[in-house]
């Protein structure tokens, strides 16, 4: 990768995450579009830019920032933040708010740059394609939720449902949202490495 396309990648990833930030305030859908940018557009964008600089994660510190370990670090970050009470908090609080996005941010960056700099590829297809079936289940059960799971947190000041939406539909079409970006983006990566894989050629045989 050159220098001049790591650069393109880095500003691209900051311009989404700042767009992703500016829409998290409407309502339900919005957050997740926020974060779904952060973790599944501009974190890929990011390892892919920092890739054998000083700052790459997997780089600097690779017996740390390895592919099942990240995704596992993602998993606990994403549902956490989606735990009714958190989620109320930081709908409430600018400052946790904030916490939340750097923090999905991070756990996506490091997934992203463990997963396509594995040395075991396999571990970091795998890595990817468990990621998109836990995010593919969160949206689903917030999706299919019978009733608003977050109502008291989106009825505050900060935050307001687009489309006129109500409470539920907003929360319904705020699961779509993370089920298709979240879902789709890490099983596209993790197919893309896949038929990385598949394209390699074999070692030939002494």
């Amino acid at each position: 990768m050159t220098r001049t396309t790591s650069r393109t990648a880095i500003l691209v990833a900051g311009v989404l995450l700042l767009l992703g930030y500016a829409v998290s305030g409407m309502g339900m859908t919005g957050h997740m579009t926020g974060h779904m940018v952060a973790v599944a557009v501009a974190a890929p964008l990011l390892a892919f830019g920092l890739i054998g600089s000083p700052l790459d994660p997997a780089r600097r510190w690779p017996r740390a920032v390895t592919p099942m370990a990240m995704m596992m670090l993602e998993l606990v970050a994403v549902w956490s933040w989606h735990l009714p009470a958190l989620r109320r908090a930081a709908d409430t609080l600018p400052l946790l708010a904030a916490a939340e996005h750097l923090t999905f941010l991070a756990a996506g960056l490091l997934l992203w740059s463990a997963a396509i700099q594995a040395p075991n590829r396999a571990a970091g297809i795998g890595a990817l394609l468990l990621t998109s079936m836990h995010m593919t289940l969160l949206g689903v059960l917030i999706g299919l939720a019978p009733r608003p799971l977050y109502a008291s947190g989106l009825a505050g000041h900060h935050h307001t449902a687009p489309f006129g939406l109500d409470v539920l539909a907003d929360q319904q079409l705020g699961g779509v949202v993370m089920l298709v970006i979240g879902g789709l983006s890490y099983l596209l990566g993790g197919l893309a490495l896949l038929a990385g894989l598949l394209k390699a050629e074999p070692e030939t045989a002494p």
